[in-house]
């Protein structure tokens, strides 16, 4: 077990007074039987009328804020967390045969559940995503599910520009395979989206990475994507780096489309045009 302190604040700041209306916040970690929350602290300023928990529709554990309807210059939402990480990795896990080779076909008790997770967010771009792949595919006659998926995660870490982007929404897939290059979002949407061309289940996740030698991870949040494959259940690759996650990864959010899960969001009211400029910080260190 190791002990990981995570400090992430979002600042929005006015040009003019504005009026704040209500705010999501998803930013604290999925606890489950590999993280637990030691401790947690949420600052919001200026102090909100109400904030309340809850539950999503993926599991998510989500804040609803709300303010009064006093005129602010700036608004930061600060959180401060201590996490007890735990190893999740079992070495007896594997894939099932039926499983073991691309292309196969999820068990009748997954198969309706799974879905969702298997139908395109970007239809119109499959296409250039068809085009994308074959060349891929094309490396290999047949290939194992495990090397299929190890090879896609592969392509954007090694043959694309990677690039910090704080705005918010994500480039479609198309639009990254023509620059070649975008965020990690970007990266694990167009991985995302190839997987569902490929039949497979896949989903997207948000969250924070630990990793000290990692230029990328360094003053933000992440994102990676996640894979169903029958024998391991949900099964993480980090399309940035090209690795599969493990306990460096901490989850605060899943969802099936990648524009679902902000970290922070809401909306405000104010004199024409007005804009918000957008300050993240995050800092992820271990614990002794």
């Amino acid at each position: 077990m190791k002990r990981i302190a995570v400090h992430h604040r979002t600042q929005y700041d006015f040009p003019q007074p504005v009026r704040l209306g209500p705010h999501t916040l998803l930013i604290r970690p999925r606890a489950g039987h590999d993280v637990r929350i030691e401790s947690s602290t949420l600052v919001i300023d200026p102090l909100p009328l109400q904030i309340l928990w809850q539950r999503d529709l993926y599991g998510n554990s989500l804040a609803r804020v709300t303010f009064d309807q006093a005129d602010v210059i700036q608004l930061s939402v600060t959180s401060e967390l201590t996490i007890q990480q735990f190893e999740e990795e079992d070495p007896a896990l594997r894939i099932t045969d039926a499983a073991e080779w691309w292309p196969f076909h999820y068990g009748s008790l997954e198969r309706l559940d799974l879905v969702p997770f298997q139908t395109p967010s970007y239809p119109h771009d499959q296409p250039q995503i068809g085009q994308w792949l074959e060349r891929i595919m094309a490396e290999q006659s047949e290939w194992r599910t495990s090397d299929l998926l190890a090879r896609l995660a592969s392509e954007t870490a090694t043959h694309f520009t990677y690039a910090m982007r704080e705005e918010e929404g994500v480039q479609s897939p198309a639009q990254t395979l023509g620059y070649r290059g975008g965020s990690c979002r970007d990266y694990a949407t167009l991985f995302i989206e190839s997987c569902r061309y490929l039949g497979l289940a896949a989903r997207f996740v948000s969250g924070y990475l630990h990793a000290p030698d990692l230029a990328f991870a360094a003053g933000s949040t992440h994102a990676w994507s996640e894979v169903y494959l029958p024998g391991l259940g949900w099964r993480g690759f980090d399309n940035t780096s090209g690795r599969l996650t493990g306990p460096d990864h901490i989850a605060t959010a899943i969802a099936r489309h990648p524009e679902m899960v902000p970290p922070v969001s809401g909306n405000f009211s104010g004199p024409a045009g007005i804009a918000s400029t957008l300050t993240v910080t995050v800092n992820v260190n271990e614990l002794a």
